[in-house]
This record gives C-alpha cells, structure tokens and sequence, in this order.
C-alpha cells in the first residue's frame, strides 16, 4: 500500500490531554453508524437474493474491513480517517427486490467485485475520480433520490400494515431526533427489538445462527449486473460518500491526499466482496465525530478517536450474526421502516440539490423520476436508465440554450 502525503496537523495545545474524549468519540462514532444504518445493508443484501447466513457474512465482512480499513489509515496519515459502508449503497441494492439478477446473489457478488475494481482504479487513475466529480450534481443527486425514494416510503406503510408498531417506532424516532439527532435511528432500533421480543418471533432460535460465519459465494459476471448495479453503486458511493468524507476532513483542518483512501477502500471493497460486502468508503457523518473539536482538543490526537471507532467496527462485525437473526425474524415492514427512517436525511439533502438550479431542474426531474419507477430494460436498472435520461434532456437544454445564443 503507498504512503499517503497529508498536509501536517499542527498540535493545539503544549500539553498532551487525556485520549478519554478521543475514546469516547470513537465509540459513539461506531456504535450510531452500525446501529443507524446496519438494517439498510440487511434489507439490500436481501433484497439482490442472499440468503440469511450470507446477509450476515456480508454484514460481517463489511464490519471488519471498514474497522481495519479506518485503523490502517488513520494510523498511517495520523488524521481521523473515519470509514464506513455505503448506506446509499445499500439502498440502491434494496431497490433492485423484485428484479431478476442474472446469477442471483453470486451476480450481486460480480457486481460488487466491478464496484471494489471501479473504486480502487478511481484512486490509481485520477480521470476517473474526476470524470464521477463531473457529473452533474444535480443529476447525481437526482439518482440518489430515486434510489432511496422506496424505502423512505416504508415508514407510512408500516403504519399502515403495522399500526401500534409502525407508529410507535416512528414516534421514539421524532422524539429522540429533536433532542439529540444522533441517537434517534439507535432509539428506533432498539424499539424495534421490543417489538420482536415482545412477538415471540425470537423463541426457537438456534444459538448457532447468532455467531456469523464466513460465507464465500463464487461470482458471476454479467453486463447487466455491471451496468444496473456495479457502475450506479460505484457512482452513488463516489459521489455520496466519498467525496463528503474529503469535505468533512478538509472543514476540520485536515489536507489527506484523497487518490490513496479512494484506492484503499476500494481494496478493502474487493477483499469483502467475495463474502458478500457491497462496498467500503470514507464516512461523511460520523467522520465529524471523530474529526471534530468534540473528539480532543488537539487535531494531532483525533485520529485515535478513528482507529477506536474501527476496533468497535471490527467487534460489531462479530455480532453481525446476531443482528441478521434477530432482524430476518421481524416483519418485513418493521425492517423497512428503520430502514427508511435511517434514509430520509440524506433523502431530503438529495431532493433539495438536485431541484436547487432552475437551469437543470427538469433534467434532474426527469433523472429523480426514471430511478424511483422501478424501470427495467434489458436486466438494467432504473438508476442507470436515470441518470442517462437526464443526462440527454440536460445536455439537450445546454445544447438549444446555446443554439439561441448564437
């Protein structure tokens, strides 16, 4: 692995204070980002066709290569280079239920494969980095939202279907979110355990299925898993993740070169792919935790705050066995509907970029549109088909715009 040139992070104070904030940090940052979004990664897995063993050995293997990924940079560059699992990732994997993979789960697993090769050669070759940083906002947003469009539905249908439940989780979620935004997806995690405990659904389990283990799948390569799932993965997880994850160290005072942590998830990407991870990248918002002046007070120590939030990855991923179970016995609209409630911030951010410049506003309908149908042609998704639509009626008004001014 190449070293990785940073701008120097200059100590803020004489005396070196107490790791105990750095500590703390770190845990906090690992437990709300498995607790707020593990449901997503559970509902995509399944909806592509895993089964419930490689929901949880893609679960697991996502959890240790983000934890050793964080603790390998971060102890490296010395920045609090806080790594996460593409949550929008798995969102566009759930919006694929009920279309046909050709290979099944092992064509998810090709497809994941492509996905870990697109981002390392993003880090190794600086045009394609640039090319994703040149596709419209607008439209890239535009796709985002349609991707996540569906599960952020789930909430209101699990009120529907599941009223006490549905509302109940909905509430806690409300409540927690306006006294602390952080806890609230955790809050409504752990009523929807309630719920499944106080149903019944756990009696029977065998202890055995509570302990992941690894579950190799041989893939399958297909076109259409390359163009419906690899290439949008790869666009959304660029673009959603990141890119912000620079943006994040940068506000903090950080400088890390990006080509080599691109290049770095996307190994530790391809290393989990096989067991079912759909991909790895630089956190957006719990890096804030760890990078913040919350986190210690000088940014020379923060990293600590990273390399603790990967060991509490890494032993998360050890429950992933537990979590898989314990959620695959639930309702389906109770999965969904944390799921969603996990989705509807970076849904909102989504929507309000892609509408925000009249001059692509159409373009971006049209892009938001086509994602959120379900489209499906030639065992292509409607992700891509969206971002394509909206890409010819962008380039079709810069194209009559210009012929007007001329």
């Amino acid at each position: 692995m190449s070293s990785i040139s940073a701008s120097p992070v200059p100590s803020a104070s004489p005396t070196p204070a107490p790791i105990t904030p750095a500590v703390a940090a770190g845990l906090l940052s690992a437990f709300v980002g498995f607790a707020s979004s593990f449901a997503v990664i559970l509902q995509g897995l399944i909806a592509v066709g895993a089964s419930q063993a490689q929901a949880a050995s893609g679960l697991m293997a996502l959890s240790i290569a983000m934890g050793l990924c964080a603790i390998i940079l971060s102890l490296k560059t010395r920045m609090p280079i806080s790594i996460a699992w593409s949550t929008p990732g798995g969102a566009l994997l759930a919006a694929s239920a009920g279309h046909e993979i050709a290979g099944g789960f092992a064509g998810a697993v090709g497809a994941f494969i492509l996905c870990g090769l697109l981002l390392t050669l993003a880090g190794l070759w600086k045009p394609l980095g640039r090319a994703v940083a040149a596709i419209p906002p607008a439209l890239a947003n535009a796709m985002l939202a349609g991707i996540l469009l569906g599960l952020c539905l789930a909430p209101v249908k699990a009120v529907a279907a599941l009223p006490v439940a549905g509302l109940s989780i909905l509430i806690v979620w409300a409540l927690v979110a306006k006294w602390k935004r952080l806890w609230a997806m955790p809050a409504a995690v752990l009523v929807t355990f309630g719920f499944i405990l106080a149903g019944g659904e756990l009696q029977g389990l065998a202890l055995g299925a509570l302990w992941p283990q690894p579950v190799p799948v041989l893939p399958v390569f297909s076109p259409g898993a390359l163009l419906g799932i690899a290439l949008p993965l790869f666009i959304v997880t660029m673009a959603s993740q990141n890119i912000p994850g620079i943006a994040v160290l940068q506000a903090n005072g950080y400088r890390p070169d990006p080509a080599p942590l691109f290049r770095t998830t996307g190994i530790f990407s391809l290393l989990g792919a096989p067991f079912g991870g759909h991909a790895v990248n630089l956190a957006a918002i719990t890096a804030a935790i760890c990078a913040g002046p919350e986190a210690h007070p000088d940014p020379a120590r923060r990293w600590i705050a990273a390399v603790v939030a990967g060991l509490g990855y890494i032993v998360f991923g050890l429950l992933a066995g537990a979590a898989t179970a314990v959620f695959s016995a639930a309702p389906p609209v109770l999965i969904q509907a944390v799921a969603g409630l996990a989705l509807l911030g970076a849904f909102a951010n989504a929507l309000v970029t892609a509408l925000s410049d009249p001059q692509s506003r159409e373009a971006a309908a049209i892009t938001f549109i086509v994602a959120a149908s379900g489209l499906t042609l030639f065992g292509i998704g409607g992700a891509f088909w969206g971002l394509i639509a909206g890409g010819a009626i962008l380039a079709l008004t810069r194209w009559t715009g210009f012929k007007r001014g001329t």
